[in-house]
């Protein structure tokens, strides 16, 4: 995922997520976006992302978010 991929993401997440855990968020998908950039990012890494997310996300936004996120990583997960 390239760089306006990221963002793209993050601006996605964002907006879905509960209020006041945007920042919590946001910390989350950098880390995750570091270690992508790095090369470091792993199936593990990805297990612990969703269960975090799925804390901060609005309930009624779960379904959508998971879609993207399901695509997100299995274009990224083959490596």
């Amino acid at each position: 995922m390239d760089k306006q991929g990221q963002e793209m993401f993050l601006c996605f997440i964002l907006q879905r997520v509960q209020e006041g855990k945007e920042e919590e968020a946001r910390e989350i998908l950098l880390e995750n976006f570091k270690k992508q950039d790095e090369g470091t990012f792993s199936q593990e890494d990805i297990q612990e992302f969703i269960p975090k997310m799925i804390a901060l996300l609005k309930p009624e936004k779960l379904e959508e978010v998971k879609a993207a996120v399901k695509q997100f990583s299995g274009s990224f997960g083959e490596k």
